[in-house]
């Protein structure tokens, strides 16, 4: 834990000296999406400084919401994964990820996504599919990250990379060729998403719209 304390005897205040410090919930929502390799880390948060990332892991460790593992043979990686204490933040991240994507605007200059982050994204902003709905199976493209979903009712689960074989026969791609923040506010429709060259056109506009319904941000 970070030797930086705020002096209140307050949960909040505990909780900002287990996860305040810069970059820390980043690292966490990264490990939410599974364990991840040092380099994993590294390549999912490029810009943080290596000496930076090494410091907030040993800090993590030390509050016990981080633990390393060395993965079964033949791999023998050392990988960090959340422990169980860690992996309670999971409705904390997704709460903060949902607020926060109220105020995402334009990308700015030098911001990234990636695979993890988009995860996290849909996972935030999932509205359960209404009875009768079925089951929706989408894959997201941005660039050359790819990630893929399948929802039902109340469950979504969302992991980097395209559909293992059988593809689901129902899935619909949804290329992303800018942000979808216009979309998924509301801003436009699936029709003007496509007309303006935010998406590409392997969906059609009603299936962009049930996905904008489905990932709403508000």
């Amino acid at each position: 834990m970070t030797t930086k304390t705020y002096g209140q005897y307050c949960g909040v205040a505990r909780a900002l000296e287990l996860v305040g410090e810069r970059w820390a919930l980043l690292i966490v929502r990264d490990l939410l999406v599974g364990p991840k390799r040092y380099t994993d880390l590294r390549a999912g948060l490029p810009k943080i400084p290596t000496n930076v990332l090494a410091t907030r892991l040993k800090e993590l460790e030390s509050a016990g919401l981080v633990e390393r593992r060395v993965q079964p043979r033949p791999s023998g990686a050392i990988v960090y994964e959340l422990t169980p204490y860690g992996l309670e933040l999971d409705t904390v991240v997704l709460a903060l990820g949902r607020w926060g994507a109220r105020s995402l605007g334009e990308l700015r200059p030098g911001e990234i996504a990636t695979a993890d982050s988009l995860v996290m994204a849909l996972r935030s902003t999932y509205h359960p599919l209404k009875r009768g709905m079925g089951k929706l199976a989408y894959e997201l493209r941005f660039g050359e990250i790819v990630i893929h979903a399948t929802c039902s009712g109340s469950t979504l689960t969302a992991e980097p990379g395209s559909f293992s074989e059988p593809v689901p026969s129902n899935l619909v791609v949804v290329e992303a060729l800018a942000p979808l923040t216009p979309l998924l506010t509301g801003a436009i429709d699936g029709a003007k998403a496509l007309a303006e060259g935010i998406v590409g056109k392997q969906a059609t506009a009603a299936e962009l719209d049930v996905f904008a319904a489905t990932f709403r941000i508000e």
